[in-house]
């Protein structure tokens, strides 16, 4: 048979995870491989881009839709493990489970709703499904975007999973590719060296010193408020600094946010959305697997004056 499209997988996939227990997604994959009798041929067939296993692509995309739906979760990198709502699911037999069923979940219409809308295609539904009005280039942007944001989530989760000491080396590499803390090795020892009065670490806002940030690395499930800002700005006052940032894992209350941008001091929040965008966008943690490329007739080429 043909290779089952993604929506296709995502009931199997759910069944599979009935038991409740942890289940490595690569064993899945073959599972399912196994379940819809694909061929040796099927198995290994790649994508257009010649980079990914279709199936194995599929699969993937079938478990980021049930994971936005909150059906299921990531406990620990490359396994998968159903949740409590997933069960629940389960328990009303649904006949399919397709991305039109799983908008009764809020936290899948978010995902949707916030795909659509960053890339200006919000039509009367405001979903993300690409729409017959749609010309082929709003189709690509609205995949490129969606497939981004599946990226940036399962890049936070491995930066939430990961010790404080690797979070710590990681802030540094991205701050270099930023262009900050002249070299690594000055980079790496200007970050954690502090450890006092709420800073934990200094480093070179320039390749030639002339001026310093002062940093505050959290990883954190918990919302950081405004007393957290307020003692990093008292941090600052010791110093003697104006420029600092704040980054962690989890998210800023409103109020953190309005007490940063009133505050005399230069300072940069940075959460967990924007960590996992800035590591995209500076390709710290990724890496390339396909590029695609628009054309368009060369007018001039054509021209026969």
């Amino acid at each position: 048979m043909a290779i089952p499209d993604y929506e296709t997988l995502m009931l199997p996939l759910l069944n599979r995870l009935a038991d409740g227990e942890t289940q490595v997604l690569k064993d899945m994959q073959h599972q399912l491989a196994d379940e819809f009798a694909l061929t040796a041929e099927e198995r290994i067939q790649l994508l257009p881009s010649g980079g990914t296993l279709t199936f194995a692509s599929r699969v993937g995309w079938a478990k980021t839709y049930l994971k936005k739906a909150g059906l299921v979760h990531q406990p620990k990198r490359g396994v998968v493990q159903i949740t409590a709502a997933g069960l629940e699911v389960l328990k009303s037999a649904p006949s399919h489970i397709d991305s039109a069923y799983l908008e009764r979940f809020s936290d899948f219409l978010s995902f949707k709703n916030s795909s659509r809308n960053k890339v200006g295609l919000t039509g009367q539904g405001g979903m993300a499904e690409p729409l017959p009005e749609l010309t082929p280039d709003e189709v690509m942007d609205t995949a490129q975007q969606r497939s981004r944001e599946a990226l940036a989530d399962e890049v936070l989760e491995r930066v939430r999973a990961c010790t404080p000491a690797y979070f710590e080396r990681l802030v540094v590499q991205l701050l270099i590719k930023m262009g900050y803390g002249g070299s690594r090795e000055e980079a790496g020892r200007a970050v954690g060296r502090s450890g006092d009065g709420g800073i934990d670490g200094i480093i070179n806002e320039d390749r030639l010193g002339l001026d310093a940030i002062y940093l505050q690395a959290k990883r954190w499930k918990d919302v950081v408020g405004r007393p957290e800002i307020q003692g990093f700005v008292g941090a600052l006052a010791g110093q003697r600094a104006n420029k600092g940032v704040f980054i962690t894992t989890s998210r800023f209350t409103q109020d953190a946010r309005d007490y940063a941008s009133n505050s005399h001091y230069k300072l940069v929040l940075i959460d967990g959305e924007r960590l996992a965008d800035l590591m995209i966008e500076h390709d710290l943690g990724v890496s390339v697997v396909a590029t695609y490329q628009l054309k368009r007739i060369d007018s001039d080429f054509f021209s026969e004056e």
